[in-house]
């Protein structure tokens, strides 16, 4: 289990709403906890799946995500 930190491009509640929705789809499939920050627009994903397929989750949004790393 890892916890994956990502940088997430969002303006108002309905966006972090929308990255939440997504990875919590996950739960049970690897994900275990989301985390959002959107004063700090950063997301913390405690996962065993790898960053990029958790990358690869939250494009899904359309919003512009980068990968901070393990934290």
């Amino acid at each position: 289990m890892s916890t994956h930190v990502f940088n997430v491009e969002m303006t108002c509640e309905g966006c972090s709403s929308a990255v939440e929705r997504v990875l919590n789809r996950l739960k049970g499939q690897g994900v275990e906890s989301v985390s959002i920050s959107l004063p700090e627009q950063k997301v913390v994903v405690k996962s065993t799946l790898s960053g990029d397929q958790l990358l690869d989750v939250i494009k899904k949004t359309g919003k512009k995500t980068t990968y901070v790393g393990i934290q």
